[in-house]
C-alpha cells in the first residue's frame, strides 16, 4: 500500500502507531497478521488542532489495517469471530461526525452501534456472510443473480451491508431483527472526536478493545461536567502522538487562519473581530454578516453561546417561515433530547438509538405518523435515515419557563428545535455553509471566563468556525432576513416512496 506524504510529526505518530498495532498482531509494513503478543491494554491518542493532519492519518491506518486483512466491524453487521483474524472498528460520537468520516471515505459508524451488536435473520445472515468473505455465494428465494451481483457491486465500493441491501430490493430492517449489548471483545479502536468522550464512554470503549486510538482536538470544549478536562488529558506524555504543524487546504483556509489566530495570546476580541473583517474583504469563504440568513437555518443552525439567544433565533426562524404554533412543518429541523421510554420498552428504545436517534441527533421532520404523536423523520447521517417513531416535539418560547408542546405522544423520542443550537451540542458536527452568531461570543468575551486556563470566547470561537467546510458567515447584528422559499424536504438524500411511507408506518406499530 501506497502511503500518503507525511510531515515529520505524522510519520513519527505513524512509527508508533504501526509498533503498537504489530503488539496486537497487525504488521502493517508486511501486511500480514500475526499472533497478538500478551500484555496489558495500550491507549494511544493522535492529538492535533484544526488541520494538523488527524483525519489523513486515520485515513490512512483504516486503509493500511484493511490491506493487512484486518476485519473492519462497521456495526451494521459482524460475522462470526475467527481466532485467526484481528478486528478493527471506527468509531464517532455523534451520527454526524460519523457521517463526515464517511465522506471521506472512512467507513465510520457511531459507538453506540458498536456497544450494541444487531440479531440478524438467517436468511439474509447468508448474504452478509458472502460479502464479507466469510461465506459461499447464497441462493435465496426471491432474489435474482442480478440482485445479488448490484449488492456485490455496492458493498465493493461502500462496504456498507444495509446499503447492499437495498441495491438487491431488501431493507436493512428486514436484515436486523433485533438488538443486544455486545458480549465478545474486539481488538482495535479508532475513535474520532475524543474530546466529545466522556469517562463513562471511555470506560466502556476500554472494555471492547484492547487497543484503543483517540482522535481529538485539544483547543475544543470538554464535554460538560469535566471541568474542562479531556479524557486524552489524563494520558501520560509517551501515550500522546501531537501533531504540532498545520497543513493548509488546497488554496490556502481562511477559516483555518482564523482558527489558528485564535492562539496568539495577544489577540483579544476586538482584535479577532478585525481578523473576521478583513479576511471577508479577501475571501468569499468568510462573510461579515449584519443578519443571520434564515435559509441558512433549516439545515444548518446557527451556533450560539447562549440559551437564551437559541431559544429566541428559533421563535423568529418559525415566525418568518409562517409555522403555526400547534404545529410543525415539513422541513423543519430538529435535534434529539432524548428517549422518554420505560424499560419494559428496552428493545425498542435499542432499535431507535441503533438507527441514529440517540441525543443529539439531528432530525428533518417530514410530517406526522398514520398514529397520534407519531412523526416521519429523516436521521440526519443515519445510513437508514427515514423512520417514524412516537414523538415528544417541545418548542422553547422567549420568557416562558415550560415549553410549549404542539403535540405529543405519551412516550417516546423527545426533540428541540434545531434551528439553532449551543456550540457545546455542534462540536463533532460540520457544515458547508455556518453562520456564527457573534454577539453571543462578545458576552462570552466580556464575561472574563477561561476554561482550562484558556478564555472561554477563544474555545467557544474555535469550535464554531471550524463547524464551516466551505464557508463562514460571522454575524454581527441581531437580524433576520425573510427566507426566499418556503420549508421542504425535497433537498434530502433518499425520497420516500409511498411503498417506503407504507413500511415505515408499520415499523411505528
Amino acid at each position: 500500500m501506497t502511503l500518503p506524504v507525511f510531515s515529520p510529526d505524522q510519520a513519527e505518530a505513524w512509527d508508533t502507531l504501526s509498533e503498537v498495532l504489530a503488539t496486537a498482531g497487525v504488521d502493517l509494513v508486511a501486511e500480514e497478521i500475526l499472533p497478538p503478543q500478551p500484555g496489558k491494554a495500550r491507549v494511544l491518542a493522535v492529538i492535533g488542532k484544526a488541520g494538523s493532519g488527524k483525519t489523513m492519518i486515520l485515513a490512512a491506518l483504516t486503509k493500511a489495517l484493511r490491506a493487512a486483512g484486518v476485519d473492519l466491524i462497521s456495526g451494521d453487521y459482524e460475522g462470526r469471530k475467527r481466532k485467526d483474524r484481528r478486528t478493527v472498528a471506527v468509531l464517532a460520537p455523534t451520527n454526524k461526525a460519523a457521517f463526515v468520516l464517511r465522506m471521506r471515505g472512512v467507513p465510520a459508524t457511531t459507538i453506540h452501534r458498536i456497544l450494541y451488536t444487531p440479531v440478524y435473520d438467517p436468511e439474509y445472515e447468508k448474504i452478509a456472510d458472502w460479502l464479507t468473505g466469510t461465506g459461499e455465494r447464497p441462493v435465496i428465494e426471491g432474489l435474482t443473480d442480478q440482485a445479488l451481483d448490484r449488492a456485490r457491486a455496492f458493498y465493493d465500493q461502500h462496504a456498507s451491508i444495509p446499503g447492499a441491501l437495498a441495491a438487491a430490493g431488501l431493507r436493512g430492517s428486514d436484515f436486523i431483527k433485533g438488538w443486544k449489548r455486545r458480549e465478545d471483545g474486539l481488538d482495535i479502536g479508532l475513535i474520532d472526536e475524543s474530546s466529545m468522550l466522556d469517562e463513562r464512554q471511555f470506560e466502556d470503549l476500554r472494555e471492547i478493545f484492547p487497543v484503543l486510538v483517540l482522535f481529538g482536538d485539544p483547543a475544543q470544549l470538554a464535554p460538560v461536567g469535566q471541568s474542562g478536562e479531556m479524557v486524552f488529558d489524563r494520558l501520560a506524555a509517551r501515550q500522546k502522538l501531537v501533531l504540532n504543524r498545520i497543513h493548509r487546504q488546497a488554496g490556502d483556509s481562511p477559516i483555518l487562519d482564523l482558527a489558528h489566530a485564535l492562539g496568539d495570546p495577544e489577540v483579544d476580541f476586538a482584535g479577532f473581530e478585525r481578523l473576521v473583517r478583513d479576511a471577508a474583504a479577501s475571501d468569499p469563504r468568510v462573510i461579515w454578516a449584519e443578519r443571520v440568513e434564515s435559509d441558512l437555518m433549516a439545515r444548518s443552525p446557527v451556533l450560539v453561546w447562549r440559551n437564551a439567544t437559541r431559544i429566541r433565533l428559533i421563535t423568529a426562524f418559525r415566525a418568518a417561515y409562517g409555522a403555526p404554533g400547534d404545529a410543525l412543518l415539513p422541513g423543519e429541523p430538529l435535534i434529539c433530547d432524548g428517549l422518554e421510554l420505560p424499560l419494559k420498552h428496552r428493545k425498542k428504545r435499542i432499535d431507535l438509538e441503533a438507527r441514529g436517534l440517540i441525543k443529539g441527533a439531528q432530525v428533518v421532520y417530514l410530517g406526522p405518523g398514520k398514529k397520534p404523536g407519531f412523526s416521519r423523520l429523516h436521521v440526519i447521517g443515519a445510513e437508514e435515515p427515514r423512520l417514524s417513531a412516537a414523538s415528544i416535539v417541545k418548542i422553547e418560547m422567549p420568557e416562558e419557563d415550560e415549553p410549549f408542546i404542539p403535540f405529543a405522544a405519551r412516550m417516546g423520542a423527545s426533540f428541540l428545535h434545531g434551528a439553532a443550537v449551543t456550540i457545546h451540542k455542534a462540536q463533532g458536527s460540520q457544515w458547508p455553509d455556518v453562520q456564527v452568531f457573534g454577539p453571543d461570543i462578545s458576552a462570552a468575551a466580556w464575561s472574563g471566563r477561561s476554561e482550562a486556563g484558556i478564555p472561554l470566547w477563544k474555545r467557544l470561537t474555535y469550535v464554531a468556525i471550524t463547524r464551516a467546510q466551505q464557508r463562514l458567515f460571522w454575524v454581527t447584528r441581531a437580524r433576520l432576513a425573510r427566507p426566499t422559499a418556503g420549508l421542504g424536504t425535497e433537498d434530502l438524500a433518499a425520497p420516500v416512496s409511498t411503498l417506503e411511507l407504507e413500511r415505515i408506518d408499520r415499523e411505528a406499530g
